[in-house]
């Protein structure tokens, strides 16, 4: 129960203890509703945002609320040693070890839950990226996200994306237009200027970046698409769908020249969908996580290298130099090596995780359910855990 409700009235402005003239309803419900949005609150995707500082500076995560919004990582650090140092009770109940921490700034990017965020970097100028469950693909300079002063009460819509692309909609029977297929993941490619989409139609798209225009469809998974990424020296998109397939796919032509079957090798045979893809910096292996488990695939020869069965889904992975790391629907970080060697597992702040991110200085940031975000050392240790302000 809210702090407020075990006062007795809470913002009636009289202090009366249990007196009913005093009561603040409107108060009272906005605080359940808060209390409850907050604990719903799901971090999709979190990303560190460019720098020249060797150390991670800015941290951005994409909401459930559309919201993208950017965090210091060193003022949530002050702010948790804070807590420990001054570890006290309140009510005969221990202080959390994570903070409601306010954003530096926010934009209201999408209707709907942002579900993905990359950077575009072009010249000298980045592109803040982002998609969501309505259908488009937006883009931000960042320079000016990052120099603005927004106030939660503006919810950033003063703020306009440089970049609005919208997923077409398909023609069905006697005309009829179906729903905008929402964007579940991006990934980009600066070289060939391409911003590319995984789409809940089931199919990917790519945009022109400088003519705002789509440029090609690739088409043949039987079922939505979970994520995507670009295999840029081969100029090559890689999808992992609903449907248990990841397909690799030709830009120039739009054809896929492979697919890949994750779960061939299991033992059990029940269908698992292909949550997240990722290829190293060499972009000579890839790791698919599903819904059942890990598997690592050489590109050169398209062999599975190792498969892993996990109690639960994967929902994110990456690679760290001959290292993969995993995140899924329980809380824990897993750090495998390329041959599938458990190397650690750490203990993680959402219950549920659907991101894990790399700095450059082998900081890694997990986001998940109850709007958390954990930020851990390169040593395993934890920086600090803090909860997302959303959008009001």
């Amino acid at each position: 129960m809210p702090e407020m409700a075990r006062r007795g009235g809470g913002g009636g402005g009289g202090g009366g203890g249990g007196d009913a003239r005093n009561w603040d309803e409107e108060g009272y419900r906005k605080s359940i509703l808060r209390e409850r949005e907050l604990h719903y609150r799901t971090v999709f995707r979190t990303a560190f945002a460019p720098s020249l500082n060797p150390n991670p500076e800015t941290l951005i995560v994409a909401s459930s609320d559309g919201s993208l919004a950017s965090y210091s990582i060193s003022a949530c650090i002050s702010s948790v040693t804070q807590l420990m140092h001054f570890n006290r009770k309140i009510d005969e109940k221990p202080v959390p070890d994570f903070l409601l921490v306010e954003p530096l700034s926010v934009i209201q990017g999408h209707k709907g839950p942002a579900y993905d965020l990359k950077f575009y970097h072009v010249g000298e100028e980045y592109l803040l990226l982002s998609c969501g469950d309505d259908g488009r693909i937006r883009g931000w300079k960042w320079t000016e996200e990052l120099n603005s002063d927004l106030s939660m009460g503006m919810q950033g819509n003063d703020l306009k994306p440089l970049l609005d692309l919208v997923n077409p909609q398909h023609e069905g029977p006697w005309g009829a237009l179906s729903p905008i297929p929402e964007n579940n993941a991006i990934a980009v490619n600066e070289q060939e200027g391409s911003i590319y989409s995984a789409a809940g139609d089931a199919c990917a798209y790519c945009w022109d970046v400088e003519t705002r225009k789509r440029k090609m469809v690739f088409r043949g998974h039987s079922d939505y698409l979970h994520c995507i990424t670009a295999r840029k020296s081969s100029n090559q998109i890689i999808t992992g769908s609903e449907d248990g397939t990841t397909r690799i796919w030709d830009c120039r032509s739009g054809s896929c020249t492979r697919i890949i079957y994750p779960e061939k090798n299991r033992k059990l045979k029940e269908h698992s969908w292909v949550s997240s893809v990722a290829i190293d910096s060499s972009e000579s292996w890839l790791a698919c996580g599903t819904g059942s488990g890990l598997s690592v695939w050489s590109l050169l020869s398209c062999e599975c290298i190792f498969s892993s069965d996990s109690c639960a889904p994967v929902q994110d992975l990456l690679f760290q130099d001959n290292q993969v790391l995993t995140v899924g629907s329980e809380p824990v970080l897993t750090r495998f090596g390329i041959y599938g060697v458990v190397l650690s597992q750490i203990k993680c702040a959402p219950q549920s995780a659907f991101s894990v991110s790399l700095h450059p200085s082998g900081v890694v940031a997990v986001g998940g359910y109850g709007g958390l975000v954990d930020v851990i050392s390169e040593f395993g240790s934890h920086l600090c855990t803090f909860c997302c302000q959303g959008m009001d």
